[in-house]
C-alpha cells in the first residue's frame, strides 16, 4: 500500500484543546506540534479561548495548487 501522505490531495487539519493561558499560546502550541511532526507549511484556521484553554485547528499543507502531486505519478515512481 502507498504511503498515506502521498494520497492527500491538499492538507491535513488537526483540531484539539490546549490547556493554556491565552489564545496566542494555543496558536503557538499548535504550530509547534505540526512542525514537530515534520510539516513545514502550516497555518492556524481557527482558535477560540474557552475557560481553561484554547480550542484550535491547525492545517498542515501537503500540497498547494500546482505542486507535484504524489497520486499522479505512475506506479513505482
Amino acid at each position: 500500500m502507498d504511503e498515506p501522505l502521498k494520497r492527500v490531495m491538499d492538507a491535513i487539519d488537526v483540531e484539539t484543546f490546549f490547556v493554556c493561558s491565552n489564545e496566542e499560546s494555543g496558536r503557538s502550541l499548535m504550530l509547534a506540534l505540526l512542525r514537530g511532526w515534520g510539516f513545514k507549511d502550516v497555518d492556524i484556521v481557527f482558535a477560540r479561548f474557552e475557560g481553561p484553554g484554547v480550542r484550535v485547528r491547525g492545517r498542515a499543507y501537503v500540497h498547494r495548487p500546482a505542486d507535484k502531486y504524489g497520486w499522479l505519478k505512475p506506479e513505482g515512481e
